[in-house]
């Protein structure tokens, strides 16, 4: 198990997203929608709408809404929308990975590769970074569930394989297919998880100097602000000293 990492990092800045609500809310009322769909609309029997659900919660989504999500999927008017996964090169050298939940392959492509280009990018074929990536279950925890003994004593306990506490909150990484027992494991002694979810952990991670690292967080701002993209994870790691100079 280790400790300290700057995976915060890979996240980006949370703020950009905070000026965005309704968009944010958009998209997690999306996932909330298909993983209902996809399985039984009850989080407690469906991971994967357990997963979203927190989500939606640890980003302040009121319950009605969580709940109007929920609901519509049952309804026979609901798009078919599916997951769908690029992967692509940014500025500095680094590896980015866009998970996307689109009902329109085509225009999805189209404008994911335009971002790319348009911000010093390109987009790769399928595998052509994922190789450098682990597909582990996360679960994080705010800084308020605990120190960093305790949370990792009880990552330890449930059979978790890797732990990092920063100043930000807990990470506990696991295998995919223990994720949820584990997850339920840790509930038991920290309480509930603020995120439950499959991510893309880097193996190598690529510092970013002032040359690169505008550019960088300008193509991760414009493929946060689409539609369809879902999430975006990547190697980088910008040193504090230069974001401050952004």
């Amino acid at each position: 198990m280790a400790g300290h990492s700057k995976f915060k990092n890979i996240m980006h800045r949370k703020g950009a997203q905070d000026k965005k609500r309704s968009a944010l809310f958009s998209k997690l009322s999306r996932e909330i929608t298909v993983a209902a769909k996809m399985g039984m609309p009850d989080p407690n029997a469906n991971p994967r709408l357990r997963a979203a659900v927190l989500a939606a919660r640890s980003e302040g989504m009121p319950k009605d809404n969580i709940q109007r999500a929920i609901d519509k999927s049952q309804g026979g008017d609901t798009a078919n929308y599916e997951d769908v996964r690029y992967e692509g090169f940014g500025p500095g050298g680094v590896s980015l990975i866009v998970e996307t939940l689109t009902d329109n392959r085509n225009r999805t492509a189209t404008n994911v590769r335009t971002i790319f280009a348009k911000n010093g990018g390109n987009l790769g074929a399928s595998g052509s970074v994922s190789h450098g990536f682990e597909r582990l279950g996360l679960i994080s925890y705010p800084v308020k569930a605990g120190s960093s003994d305790r949370v990792f004593e009880a990552a330890l306990e449930a059979g978790a394989d890797d732990v990092q506490s920063t100043e930000d909150g807990h990470e506990i990484w696991t295998a995919i297919d223990g994720l949820h027992e584990t997850a339920k494991t840790i509930e038991a002694a920290l309480g509930e998880a603020e995120a439950i979810k499959l991510a893309w952990k880097p193996g190598l991670m690529v510092s970013v100097g002032e040359a690169d690292a505008g550019q960088l967080l300008r193509m991760i701002d414009a493929l946060e602000d689409d539609d369809d993209v879902q999430t975006v994870w990547g190697n980088y790691d910008v040193p504090e000293d230069v974001l401050a100079k952004l």
